[in-house]
């Protein structure tokens, strides 16, 4: 018979990893209220900011004595702060299972040049987290959004640890349990989970952090985008809307409406079970086909968010051109778009089931990928 093309198609086929898909309500008319053409430092700027910030404080449940900042250059820039003002005054160990996490380990060994602890896990793996020393500062990605691969609790984080952690949380905040007494230094994006505008990060920082930036100076210079104290105080301002240096006032008016929407689906519960109803849409297909599975190895670590997989056919005879194909006749029916491996990983495809994507659209398009598959499969010859 010939392989037919399913009937039903997912009303939005963007399934990105990032910039992900805009909340199901998004349209720009709901952008109107943003103060273009005004200063960031007028009130009614200084207000949006404000707000921004305590919504995310609100929505992901965060103590009311951590400080919360906007900061420059998306998730990478609030990484990049934290580690060039934070670490070297205590041992460092660095634990990476996919490549943004591979990244964090040359910035800090072949960068800031400290003697760090390195431990590494193959794609679809995570590194023995009970072999974890907390005398040490610890930096690690929660959720790797480019291998499927998170971490599945905080139990592994004592209360009484002597170093601080850094946690990248781009792919995890506001689709999984952050245990915010486990973090001293979290960041995230906008683009994530909540679908907004790129090039701003956030910077979550425990009083411990605020501890360890008034009392240590490290030994290199910093630039004055990653400077947040002045005299040996922290900068409070940058804690308050005071950012360092200009935000776009429409991305701070597109993550205002992405928090409403979100307290609009039942807030951080909400969110997670959307991401958590997406993906299992995807587990159950990978087990009722034998010729498509998880990337993850542990199903304890298996991501909700950027869900990756793997094509386990025998008959593939080039893995990589086989993927490539597959999201291509995708793209090209206009039912999944860029759903390719992170260029680093293994050869497969990475579906993103944040909580902005409705599972119906999963739903729709697995369909399409077994038809897919089938037609690259006789497509070989």
């Amino acid at each position: 018979m010939a392989n037919q093309q399913p009937a039903t198609r997912p009303a939005n086929p963007r399934f990105s990893s990032g910039p992900c898909a805009k909340p199901p309500t998004f349209d720009l008319t709901k952008l109107a209220d943003a103060p273009l053409g005004r200063s960031h430092r007028a009130a009614v700027g200084k207000d949006k900011l404000k707000a921004a910030i305590e919504g995310t404080r609100e929505v992901l449940g965060i103590p009311a004595d951590y400080k919360i900042g906007i900061v420059p250059a998306s998730d990478t820039g609030a990484m990049e702060m934290a580690m060039w003002s934070l670490l070297g005054a205590r041992g460092v160990e660095m634990l990476a299972w996919e490549s943004f996490g591979a990244g964090w380990v040359t910035d800090v060994v072949k960068q800031l040049k400290l003697d760090a602890v390195s431990k590494t896990a193959e794609y679809g793996e995570i590194v023995d987290l009970a072999s974890v020393d907390f005398n040490n500062d610890v930096v690690f990605t929660w959720n790797g959004t480019t291998s499927g691969v998170r971490v599945p609790n905080g139990d592994w984080i004592p209360a009484d640890r002597e170093g601080l952690t850094l946690c990248d949380a781009t792919s995890a905040a506001f689709a999984q349990d952050l245990p915010w007494d486990k973090l001293d230094v979290t960041t995230f994006s906008w683009q994530k989970v909540l679908g907004g505008e790129a090039a701003h990060g956030m910077l979550i920082l425990s009083p411990r952090a605020v501890e360890r930036l008034e009392s240590y100076t490290p030994a290199w210079p910093l630039p004055k985008i990653f400077r947040l104290t002045k005299g040996g105080k922290l900068i409070d301002g940058i804690f308050s809307g005071a950012t360092i240096n200009t935000p776009s006032m429409l991305a701070v008016e597109d993550y205002l409406f992405a928090l409403d929407w979100a307290r609009s689906v039942g807030g951080l519960e909400g969110l997670q079970a959307r991401a958590n109803a997406n993906a299992q849409a995807v587990f159950d297909f990978c087990d009722a086909n034998d010729w498509i599975a998880n990337l993850a190895v542990d199903a304890a670590t298996r991501s909700n968010t950027s869900v990756c997989l793997k094509f386990t056919d025998a008959r593939i005879k080039d893995g990589a051109a086989f993927a490539k194909a597959v999201a291509q006749r995708l793209e090209a029916e206009n039912i999944a778009l860029d759903i390719g491996a992170y260029r680093d990983a293994p050869a497969g495809l990475r579906i993103w089931c944040g909580g902005t994507v409705e599972t119906s659209d999963i739903e729709a398009m697995l369909p399409w990928l077994a038809w897919a598959f089938e037609a690259e499969i006789a497509a070989q010859g």
